[in-house]
């Protein structure tokens, strides 16, 4: 019985050692990595990162401005407004220009001053049955007289019109 004891315990750890062995990572027991075994031609094909989307250079191209046109010849609403039926330019100071035109249109027959704001340069007003503003804006030497409607837009009428141009008399003659 003890011959066999030593048989025995030599088989388990030479079982025990080929266990560890095997279970160690040696590289007779490691698969290689199958994708760089392969052949190039058997490799999967590759896109560059450029080459997967749709080439955009030319989809925001802006057609090319003609040469001849001048920089003048483009913007003349950039300069000072314009004069209308429903604005017109003044020179002198600003905070002037609103007292003037307020002491002319309490003056006017049948024009009611609502409300004045002198930090906007507003004077909130009723002639006629209409219901509109007379704005006073600072320009580059003077101010801009106009007649805006509630909403901001240019106010359209008779009643704008005739307050615009009783002032544009009074103001530049």
């Amino acid at each position: 019985m003890f011959q066999t004891r030593p048989v025995f315990r030599t088989t388990v750890l030479v079982a025990l050692a080929l266990a560890v062995l095997a279970a160690s990572g040696c590289r007779w027991f490691r698969k290689e990595n199958a994708l760089y075994a392969q052949s190039a031609e058997s490799r999967p094909l590759e896109v560059p990162p450029d080459l997967d989307r749709p080439a955009t250079d030319g989809a925001m191209a802006l057609p090319d401005a003609p040469q001849s046109v001048t920089r003048s010849e483009t913007a003349p609403a950039a300069r000072a407004p314009v004069a209308s039926t429903t604005g017109f330019n003044v020179a002198g100071n600003r905070d002037e220009i609103f007292t003037r035109v307020g002491e002319l249109l309490g003056a006017m027959q049948g024009l009611q001053i609502s409300s004045s704001a002198r930090l906007l340069g507003t004077y909130d007003v009723s002639y006629q049955g209409s219901d509109f503003l007379v704005r006073i804006a600072q320009t580059g030497e003077g101010a801009y007289i106009s007649a805006v409607d509630p909403r901001g837009l240019p106010a359209s009428g008779a009643a704008p019109a005739g307050v615009i141009a009783a002032l544009r008399a009074e103001l530049e003659g």
